[in-house]
């Protein structure tokens, strides 16, 4: 069971991270964080299937920070490699796509991500706010 959304901004993407850290009763298997330009990709797996109303309940959190995404061929391919135990700078390269993070995500890695790239910026876009 996996749930794929888009998220406008850095700011929704770390409370879907500290919603998942604060629901350990939640059978996260991994959770991948993608910066596109003009958004975020959250892919949440889950080791095991959950009750329909707690998968109601999931779903109903991610829908109110973002919408459903349904990835491009080169979005896809990224998370399968993941999936596959391949290294994420390997996969970030091989298909060009700016993968934040991939496993247990913390607000750290997150934030210094957003840090990094408003330092090479110059300013903060508004997908980084």
């Amino acid at each position: 069971m996996e749930y794929l959304y888009y998220l406008a901004n850095a700011s929704l993407t770390l409370r879907v991270v500290q919603f998942l850290h604060g629901k350990p009763q939640i059978p996260v298997s991994f959770v991948t964080v993608i910066h596109q330009i003009d958004g975020w990709v959250v892919r949440v797996k889950l080791r095991r299937h959950v009750s329909p109303q707690e998968d109601g309940d999931i779903r109903a959190f991610l829908s109110e920070l973002g919408i459903s995404y349904e990835p491009k061929m080169r979005v896809q391919m990224a998370f399968w490699s993941l999936e596959a135990g391949q290294c994420p700078v390997d996969v970030m390269r091989r298909y060009q796509v700016a993968i934040v993070s991939h496993g247990n995500p913390e607000k750290e890695e997150i934030e210094a991500f957003r840090q990094q790239f408003v330092r090479g910026l110059g300013y903060c876009p508004e997908t980084l706010a």
